[in-house]
């Protein structure tokens, strides 16, 4: 691939000077770092024990590879309608430079941390005066290890698996794009992002979430992929902070650019869950489920998101859980929504913006912690 598509087609959107722009400058750096990239698979290659060219791993990562779009269907955008509902009316997933919304941190207007990042990232193309918030790309994950619970689960309980020719229009990174990360790439140019992830793997011995994942079992399970399995039961990934971000540029349309949805149980018989039911049915694609996170709420760790976090599960159990309910991802969705829509009920634990944070730390220790729910 030497170019991107500019015009509309059934292979997707029609994309902007600037997504045309942020797609080129990404490939024109991996281009650069593909030699030395290469030179650290090969090294790679030859101490696993496998036989394996580094085409082939490529290969297996277009053929195989996932895109995943971690949500949580039940926040609430800055209009009132959960993301569920605005996803059913609008039939596209939109940034949080148009949501006002955030699962990270809430940073994408101009001048901010993610306007900033972004700046870096794509060589100032989306920096223009004409630059449109729809134009932003979308954030999600590289699902190379069909994690059940999708690419990214810090980012939300549900996800949308994406059609393949999406990666046509996706760049991709090591880590996280708020670290600035370096080893950036396409689907065509994946070298630099490979590299990276073996050299982590071989000096962690965690692997996208996986711990005791080395080298050879990963190029293996890469090259030797099975048919896809997301949704089905299985072991959840866990990848709060080991995962290979995507930046999808141009339109993204549900009817269009959506394979499956894969929500998280506790959402089962709830109007969110109708919701989502909903949009899978008009759109044509499958609604799956993964096994979800749950804890009992006196369970959670007080260390790993900080002491502010269990007394905080304890009163949003007692005042949004029913009887024997466990911490979950619907429960901690309706003490976010409540947050949200009555300010003074929380008004005694310091500014909102504090325990939102706060409920996004109570989700990971779920992620990190939480046993597959009993349902």
């Amino acid at each position: 691939m030497s170019a991107f598509r500019t015009d509309q087609g059934s292979q997707g959107p029609a994309l902007t000077p600037a997504q045309t722009a942020a797609l080129r400058y990404v490939r024109e750096v991996a281009l650069r770092d593909r030699p030395a990239a290469l030179a650290v698979i090969a090294r790679h290659l030859a101490g696993s024990g496998t036989a394996y060219q580094p085409e082939q791993v490529i290969a297996a990562v277009a053929t195989h590879g996932r895109l995943t779009l971690n949500f949580h269907p039940d926040r609430l955008l800055r209009d009132g309608r959960t993301v569920a509902a605005a996803l059913a009316e609008e039939g596209v997933y939109r940034s949080q430079f148009e949501t006002g919304i955030s699962n990270g941190g809430l940073t994408a207007y101009p001048g901010g941390d993610r306007d900033r990042w972004e700046e870096t990232l794509f060589g100032g193309a989306y920096q223009s005066a004409t630059v449109r918030p729809a134009d932003r790309p979308k954030y999600g994950g590289l699902n190379l290890l069909d994690h059940p619970d999708g690419a990214c689960p810090r980012f939300g309980s549900c996800h949308l698996r994406l059609r393949p020719e999406v990666l046509g229009r996706t760049t991709l990174c090591f880590g996280d794009s708020h670290l600035g990360p370096k080893d950036l790439g396409t689907v065509d140019v994946f070298e630099p992002v490979l590299a990276a992830l073996l050299e982590a793997t071989a000096g962690t011995g965690i692997s996208l979430g996986v711990a005791g994942l080395d080298t050879d079992a990963l190029l293996r399970t890469l090259v030797r992929r099975r048919e896809w399995e997301s949704g089905r039961p299985g072991a959840a990934g866990r990848a709060l902070d080991d995962y290979i971000e995507a930046q999808i540029h141009g339109e993204l349309s549900l009817a269009r650019d959506v394979e499956a949805m894969v929500v998280d149980p506790s959402f089962r018989d709830t109007e969110v869950g109708r919701t989502l039911a909903e949009i899978a049915r008009r759109h044509a694609f499958p609604l799956l489920w993964h096994a979800g996170f749950e804890l009992p709420v006196d369970g959670i760790d007080p260390e790993f998101r900080g002491p502010a976090i269990p007394p905080l599960a304890a009163r949003v159990h007692a005042e949004f859980a029913r009887p024997g309910e466990p911490v979950d991802a619907a429960l901690i969705g309706r003490a976010a929504a409540s947050v949200v829509s009555e300010p003074q009920r929380w008004a005694d634990r310091g500014p909102t913006e504090v325990t939102l944070q706060h409920l996004k730390q109570l989700w990971h220790v779920l992620v990190r912690f939480g046993t597959p729910a009993a349902r």
